[in-house]
């Protein structure tokens, strides 16, 4: 049961989340309506099936009117790609249209979540959009004008001017164009989503997604077929403290835009944070299905494999990890790259199985927080199984890949694979007969971990930092104090199968039964689809025919 919520509301819960899930597999989705726009002179509203509802005018021909609003339906959902295509078709549909070309240079910046720069080509194409829409201009309102300046904010400056400087500049645009026209939701929305975006990750306070939420929710209210409200909402609420917010909209998400795999795989950020690992594993897969090559889908497979491990479904989770090992044709660079390297990694490490990570394939030319990914399963998986000399070159990259990450500025991904490598270390240490030191990096691993949410790239650490530190008292004889930080990971990753059992088989070490039969019941109710050979669930029958 989730800390701190009734048996009542996890049940009520659960329930809405599986009929909601459920009819969002309905073959023909029921037509979305909504009034988007206060002054009746200016509605304008179109319903395009599959990808949500926007209204959007802009001085433009009616036919590149439809197309381009249903253009910005498919970029509020991330389909990029779709989103490219369908701005060009508005653009040949009316030559004199000049938010066609904000739409292509919107769609060139990418997600705005994952903070990463797009490659240099596709920061020189945006800009070469963006003066065709200022020489088209002529015609535009004022309002238009401002979204085209706000968009060459993402841009100009390059590479003189970082990234994240640029993301705040277009931050501050989004501000001036949403006061300087209220009477426009779209400045709103886009507004709120790069409020999300610009969102410290080491802000615990969480102030800036609370204030993004209130800006987005009542809209939400007034337009629920409008597929970036239902988006942005989930990413402002994508983190444990806040996740059950966020709930209305990953349930309703996948029915409002139910075309785009981004859509259907969003809602299970949610999901995660609340341990809702069947749902999960349906709209992942549903949103693999829905790319035109479902292997390519890193980022939803990820967060399918880590789902099936929660559920003790290994066979299942290495079906998938086996697919991607497998694949040769495409290049995993950006933040996909960790997904890629994510899922074999995570799959040795949830498992146990230690000489497995030692030997994980660290891929080449992808980021170093994508390369320190595998380093870390590489680093622990030696350290663990009796290989401290390879452990020892693992964590001398780490430190090197950290280095690198401080040097461009990075502070997020230096700070988490500071994190990592300081783990990996503690264990390193107890190969060295360091018991103290150990324990030492591993708590200072675990308070560092605690002071930044993780990446939306990623459903969570590969083995949380906290989790490890109660791997560690455990093999120094403490089942007390690894109980309660097993227990402490719990509170943060909501119905993991590995901090469950942690917790259980330190509860009844410690001689705490009470908090045993609780742990061991709720991993048995967890595992109840699990494959036989699971070790952890054969410790809760176990328990079970002994208490």
């Amino acid at each position: 049961m989730r800390s701190g919520t009734s048996p009542e509301f996890y049940t009520l819960l659960v329930l809405t989340a599986l009929v909601t899930v459920g009819a969002c597999t309905s073959p023909e989705p029921e037509e979305q309506t909504g009034a988007f726009w206060a002054d009746d002179d200016h509605a304008h509203h179109v319903d395009v099936d599959g990808v949500g509802s926007v209204a959007f005018p802009v001085s433009c021909s009616e036919e590149a009117q439809a197309g381009f609003e249903r253009a910005v339906a498919i970029l509020h959902s991330f389909w990029f790609e779709e989103a490219y295509r369908a701005f060009h078709e508005v653009a040949d549909a009316d030559p004199e249209c000049a938010m066609a070309h904000w739409g292509v240079a919107m769609t060139l910046w990418g997600n705005p979540m994952t903070r990463v720069a797009p490659p240099d080509e596709r920061v020189n194409e945006a800009l070469a959009a963006i003066e065709e829409a200022r020489s088209l201009a002529h015609s535009a309102t004022h309002r238009e004008h401002m979204y085209i300046e706000a968009a060459a904010s993402l841009y100009e400056g390059h590479p003189e001017v970082g990234h994240m400087e640029r993301m705040r500049a277009h931050e501050q645009a989004m501000r001036e164009l949403m006061e300087m026209h209220p009477e426009d939701p779209e400045a709103a929305i886009f507004y709120g989503r790069i409020a999300v975006g610009n969102a410290p990750p080491d802000d615990m306070t969480y102030s800036q997604l609370l204030y993004a939420a209130e800006i987005l929710e009542p809209l939400y209210l007034e337009r629920p077929d409008h597929p970036g409200l239902a988006h942005y909402i989930i990413h402002a609420y994508d983190v444990p403290a806040l996740a059950e917010r966020g709930l209305d909209a990953a349930l309703q998400y996948a029915d409002i835009a139910p075309d785009a795999p981004h859509a259907l795989h969003m809602p299970t950020h949610i999901f995660t944070r609340m341990g809702f690992w069947e749902e999960s594993i349906e709209l992942n897969a549903r949103s693999a299905q829905a790319e035109p090559d479902p292997d390519a889908a890193v980022h939803p497979l990820d967060y399918m494999v880590y789902a099936y491990l929660q559920l003790g479904r290994d066979r299942d989770a290495e079906e998938v990890v086996s697919r991607i090992r497998n694949i040769t044709d495409y290049f995993y660079g950006g933040t996909i790259g960790y997904n890629f390297a994510a899922m074999p990694a995570r799959f040795a490490l949830e498992r146990n199985r230690w000489d497995e990570a030692a030997t994980v394939a660290v891929p080449e030319d992808v980021p170093a927080y994508a390369e320190a990914v595998s380093r870390f399963a590489r680093a622990l998986g030696a350290a663990r199984s009796g290989a401290p000399e390879q452990a020892e070159v693992e964590l001398e990259r780490l430190a090197d890949l950290r280095e690198d990450l401080a040097a461009e500025g990075d502070d997020y991904w230096a700070t988490a694979v500071e994190a990592q490598r300081l783990a990996a270390e503690a264990w390193w240490r107890i190969a060295q007969g360091e018991p103290e030191t150990a324990l030492s990096l591993a708590r200072e691993a675990a308070d560092l971990e605690d002071t930044f949410e993780k990446h939306p790239v990623t459903p969570g650490p590969l083995l949380p930092a906290r989790e490890l530190l109660g791997d560690l008292l455990m093999e120094l004889g403490r089942p007390a104090e690894a109980q309660a930080e097993y227990e402490a990971t719990l509170e943060v990753e909501v119905n993991r199968a590995r901090a469950l059992f942690g917790a259980a088989r330190a509860a009844e070490e410690a001689g705490d039964f009470a908090a045993a039969d609780e742990h061991f019941g709720a991993l048995a109710e967890l595992l109840e689809g699990a494959d036989p050979e699971r070790p952890d669930l054969h410790a809760a029958m176990a328990w079970a025919e002994d208490n």
